[in-house]
């Protein structure tokens, strides 16, 4: 079959498990050392700023890497790319049962953000090209659900495990299950049909980025990547530390159940087109930022159930708002969409290693309300470009090239 894939088809639900997967395992193997960030800070030695790095670094290489991600899949293929990415991820965390210091833990997590970048733009310049206009929406949504379980999972496993194990075999237990999951995939995924190859040449690389960073209606949507993922990140990698402590003072394995609210951020990115088809893209923006600011001032509470219940509403809303973000690219960029997709999630990922590691700065010397401050004015300013975009693309055209 050379037509694109169809809603509902047998191709379709294909792709979807296999993109599924491909979400699930990279952001198992990205996120899974989130929870143990104070166990870091502790058994190191080093300030909670510091002790973030392990998981900034990766998102960090993860960022500019997929720059070059999604020129690279379109000279060897996107199913290739995507495929490496994932055993090799998988490697990464199989070595860090080796990691006897902090720098070879941080050595190897750069190169597990390295490989990483295989996979979210490629994943999503696949789906733009393969599925039918009737598909890509809810395919984006499913693939992104992907990602939010992945995440959940990877914090959830990884928190319980260094309850009875040692972190490292916590780690490399989840990369035995990702190399397994990486073979579904390999075998699951239809063969593009839509896709054709073209030499890498550097100085497409770059007119493509620039042709995308000249339109002004680009680079806000980037930057509500970069605010919105910059708020959220700040948020899981303090909850931990703030906890841990007193009067709280929970285990590893009792924090990670709060992991389980990624439920409603998978929720939220599945319906995203069917409520974005009745409500609209501004509304459904301003609800979800909206949201992430309720769940943030909830936070606040002394209460362990009022946290919870805000952390569960300030995931539903960033999962929402970054399903409308990322869809809204992809309709905008009408030529070299790998370069527009990987263009915003460099901002997604710079916003999660930049703020995640700000956001220890502000834990150490405001505890709570530091970290409540620093999310609140990530998204004012998020819901302000958003607004911006709204406003632009009423008065101006889709940029085409």
């Amino acid at each position: 079959m050379t037509g694109p894939i169809e809603h509902g088809s047998a191709r379709y639900h294909r792709a979807n498990l296999a993109l599924f997967i491909a979400g699930f395992v990279a952001f198992v193997t990205l996120y899974d050392v989130q929870p143990l960030l104070p166990l870091f800070s502790r058994e190191f030695g080093v300030s909670p700023a510091i002790g973030s790095l392990p998981l900034s670094i990766s998102t960090w290489t993860l960022a500019v890497a997929m720059l070059l991600a999604g020129t690279v899949s379109e000279t060897v293929g996107r199913k290739p790319l995507i495929s490496a990415a994932l055993f090799l991820t998988s490697l990464m965390a199989l070595l860090t049962y080796f990691c006897d210091s902090f720098a070879a833990l941080l050595t190897v997590r750069f190169l597990q953000g390295l490989v990483l970048a295989g996979v979210p733009s490629v994943a999503m310049a696949y789906l733009g090209e393969e599925m039918d206009s009737r598909a890509i929406t809810s395919a984006i949504g499913i693939y992104i659900s992907g990602n939010a379980v992945g995440g959940m999972t990877g914090r959830i496993s990884s928190a319980i495990l260094s309850d009875h194990f040692p972190w490292r075999s916590g780690i490399a237990l989840i990369g035995c299950l990702t190399f397994v999951l990486a073979v579904m995939f390999l075998f699951i995924l239809p063969a593009p049909a839509k896709f054709v190859k073209r030499p890498f040449k550097a100085g497409y690389l770059l007119t493509s980025l620039l042709f995308h960073l000249k339109d002004r209606s680009m680079l806000l949507l980037f930057s509500i990547a970069f605010l919105a993922m910059g708020g959220f990140i700040t948020l899981y990698n303090y909850i931990t530390f703030r906890l841990l402590a007193p009067p709280y003072s929970l285990s590893q394995s009792s924090i990670s159940l709060i992991f389980l609210v990624y439920f409603t951020g998978s929720l939220s990115s599945s319906f995203m087109g069917r409520l974005l088809q009745r409500f609209g893209r501004t509304f459904m923006m301003r609800l979800t930022i909206g949201g992430m600011l309720a769940g943030t001032l909830l936070t606040l509470c002394s209460s362990l159930v009022w946290i919870i219940t805000g952390i569960g509403i300030f995931t539903c809303g960033f999962f929402g708002a970054h399903a409308i973000a990322s869809g809204w690219v992809g309709k905008r960029a009408t030529t070299a969409r790998a370069q527009a997709t990987s263009l915003y999630l460099f901002a997604y990922y710079q916003g999660s290693s930049i703020s995640g590691t700000v956001g220890g700065i502000f834990w150490v010397k405001w505890g709570w309300h530091g970290i409540t401050i620093i999310i609140i004015t990530l998204l004012l300013l998020a819901l302000a470009a958003a607004e911006s975009v709204r406003r632009m693309e009423l008065n101006q055209p889709v940029i085409s090239g």
